[in-house]
């Protein structure tokens, strides 16, 4: 049966059972080591036309142009999350890794596609360049369930490469799937593309991310619920109008990202989460239809095809392709060979898989099945073995455990406290006093004081002037005694969590109170 043959309300009971089997899949694999991408793609594949769900769902280009926003906003939540301080150190081994390293996995597996499986040349540069890019979600996914870190530079490395690779893909899949569509378009052709599209959406990344942080900082909106809608816009906003100037899209929201998560703007911290979520039910959504699309009893016709390109993937293009890369950086072998086996592949390969279908490549749809059966091959592999090479390779660190929920949320579940945002008025018995002579209550903790537009830590020697917004943490059995002690009445202070959210950090320091 097809979607449009069902009932709407069908549909939506439909896709909400899979969204939730989505999260609760995410839960599994954090828990067996398994890449959740995969349980995404086995809960599509079971819906599908071949599984018990029977759902036909073929629609090539539906699925480009979702998976084409979903990478989007992966991208960009990507780059808001990423510390420029942190990847600054390893940004050239990355960026070479993002574009030569593309190229040469691009071609040694076309070359290897070419020579011994005795494809086109072009149809087989065109396998290798789908499956060139990496996914750094599933590696992090699989590393954190095993509580594995990789030492050093490797993780910012990783991340950065793994970020930014999906434009170089992206672009040498199009310009591939051109020249097959087109006789007359060649390699040569291909060049001033590269560099308009690149240099493109290179620039206008980087100002669209300047230009969102002062239209955050400025616009000032009336509900704090419309920043998330406004980011959400400009995010297709960046990707549309870079697209329309012949720049490349994905880098664009990239570079945005990036430039946005190393500046200071309003309400920092929930954007930054709205996001996060935000690119989660992206990947969900992505690899559930990526899992309709396929149909699994075609993958035997092509598996033997697909295991041999898988291999030499694994083993000789990925690996080759960054040793060549690496060789002008002085990095140990062992770390070489991590990142070697860490190119694990993910959605985008599928979703690229799509453009010569619907540019009418022959053998477009053996071409998408043996894209598919790679992916599944690489996270299989490589993405249930990371940990443990990690470990053989001696670059991996112990990761503490991490608390199932930020501080500030235990604080107030456990023990049943309140941060609350205090402004003191000239009558208050605390002006003029140090924090030390207040006598609070030992389950009271000043966390953080605002005096004219500047931020104070609350030392016990530091007294309190009128004026001044005071962060308080404190339980709820004493907040009325250091309400009292402060002298204030109930109207004199306001609750941040959970009933009522305040900011008092957003503007100067770029995040938001600890409630947020």
């Amino acid at each position: 049966m097809t979607l449009r043959a069902l009932p709407p309300e069908f549909i939506i009971l439909v896709g909400a059972v899979l969204l939730l089997l989505g999260v609760l899949a995410s839960k599994a694999s954090h828990r067996l080591g398994i890449p959740a991408l995969l349980m995404f793609l086995a809960l599509g594949m079971l819906a599908g036309s071949d599984g018990p769900g029977g759902v036909y769902f073929d629609d090539h280009w539906l699925a480009q142009f979702l998976g084409s926003v979903a990478l989007a906003y992966i991208l960009f939540a990507g780059g808001l999350n990423t510390s420029w301080i942190v990847v600054r150190p390893v940004l050239l081994p990355s960026a070479m890794l993002s574009t030569l390293g593309v190229v040469l996995t691009a071609v040694l597996l076309g070359a290897f596609a070419h020579l011994v499986l005795k494809i086109d040349l072009t149809v087989s540069l065109l396998l290798g360049a789908i499956v060139s890019s990496t996914d750094a979600a599933a590696v992090f996914s699989i590393l954190r369930s095993h509580d594995v870190r990789l030492r050093g530079h490797l993780e910012p490395l990783l991340e950065l490469e793994s970020g930014s690779n999906d434009p170089m893909a992206v672009f040498l899949t199009v310009g591939l799937t051109r020249m097959l569509s087109d006789p007359e378009v060649s390699l040569v052709d291909l060049l001033p593309q590269f560099l308009i599209q690149f240099g493109v959406g290179g620039v206008l990344g980087f100002i669209f991310g300047k230009l969102v942080v002062w239209l955050i900082n400025n616009l000032r909106l009336h509900a704090e619920g419309l920043y998330p809608v406004l980011t959400f816009a400009l995010v297709l906003f960046v990707f549309g109008v870079s697209s329309a100037l012949q720049g490349n899209g994905f880098l664009a929201v990239y570079l945005a990202g990036i430039t946005m998560g190393n500046h200071s703007f309003l309400h920092r911290r929930s954007l930054a989460r709205f996001h996060d979520g935000l690119a989660w039910l992206m990947q969900i959504v992505m690899f559930l239809m990526l899992g309709l699309l396929v149909f699994p009893s075609r993958l035997v016709t092509i598996a033997g095809i697909g295991l041999v390109v898988a291999v030499f993937l694994m083993l000789v293009a990925r690996p080759l392709s960054v040793m060549l890369t690496l060789v002008p950086f002085r990095i140990p072998l062992a770390e070489k060979a991590i990142l070697s086996w860490v190119g694990l592949r993910g959605a985008v390969p599928i979703v690229l898989a799509t453009f010569p279908l619907l540019a009418d490549v022959p053998q477009a749809n053996v071409l998408f099945d043996v894209v598919f059966f790679v992916v599944l091959t690489s996270v299989l592999i490589q993405g249930t073995s990371i940990p443990r090479v990690a470990r053989w390779l001696g670059v991996h660190e112990p990761q503490l455990a991490r608390s199932a929920a930020p501080i500030h949320e235990e604080f107030v579940d456990r023990c049943g406290g309140e941060l609350v945002e205090i402004t003191l008025h000239e009558e208050s018995p605390a002006v003029g006093r140090r924090i030390v002579d207040l006598d609070l209550p030992p389950e009271t903790l000043v966390v953080l004081i605002k005096r004219h537009g500047e931020f104070i830590i609350p030392r016990g020697s530091v007294a309190l002037e009128a004026g001044d917004q005071v962060l308080i943490a404190a339980g709820a059995e004493t907040l009325d005694k250091t309400r009292k002690i402060l002298g204030l009445n109930t109207t004199q202070y306001q609750p941040i969590f959970p009933r009522n959210p305040r900011k008092m950090m957003s503007d100067k320091l770029g995040g938001e109170s600890p409630a947020e």
